[in-house]
């Protein structure tokens, strides 16, 4: 076969599939906040979380972020995300892992208290994204009622968009989602004995 009998089968083929492209993308009518699950053994869910808030800021977007186990060290999206100023609401509410820690009544009341933050965030009509990072966590070690956030989360208002992160996602969150994303670990560099790296993890 010529190269242009070649470019042409091709374009016929492009045509076909633009033409069922552009049919399924049209059927979609619904706009409307999302549940979004980040979870799995990989790496990458809170970034991946953090990407999206990139996009929500440069679409001028306010954003919230709630971090729920993570303690307040210093961090290279936090250092980045402070240029935006009141653009976005972050909270940082952990103590650090619960093998930090080592205290179940402190991992409970911290979990608690981020958890009332997100709900005052969710109630705040300027903010359109919410990220509730390693929230996943502390649903795991039963640090809030499950049920009762769930509820939360399908009763928010309707353009709310919300981020959930973490390992290990509760099969009633997952549920309850809209798009629920598992990061897989096919390998890793801790395996490897390289070190958390400023500006790679943190």
């Amino acid at each position: 076969m010529d190269s242009d009998d070649e470019a042409a089968r091709h374009r016929a083929k492009m045509i076909k599939r633009k033409a069922v492209q552009d049919a399924e993308v049209a059927g979609k009518t619904i706009e409307k906040g999302l549940l979004i699950v980040h979870t799995g053994p990989g790496k990458g869910k809170s970034t991946a979380a953090f990407g999206l808030m990139l996009r929500a800021l440069g679409r001028g977007w306010r954003v919230g972020v709630v971090q729920f186990i993570k303690g307040a060290w210093e961090t290279g999206e936090r250092l980045a995300l402070d240029r935006f100023g009141d653009q976005v609401a972050w909270h940082t509410m952990g103590e650090g892992f619960t093998w930090e820690t080592q205290d179940r009544a402190r991992d409970v009341a911290a979990a608690e208290a981020a958890w009332a933050q997100a709900q005052r965030l969710m109630q705040d009509g300027s903010i359109r994204l919410l990220i509730l990072d390693e929230l996943n966590i502390a649903l795991r070690y039963e640090y809030l009622p499950l049920d009762e956030v769930v509820a939360v989360l399908r009763e928010r208002r309707p353009d709310l968009h919300v981020v959930v992160t973490g390992r290990n996602a509760k099969p009633d969150l997952v549920a309850a989602a809209d798009l629920v994303t598992e990061m897989g670990q096919v390998k890793h560099h801790f395996a490897a004995g390289v070190k958390a790296q400023e500006g790679i993890e943190f």
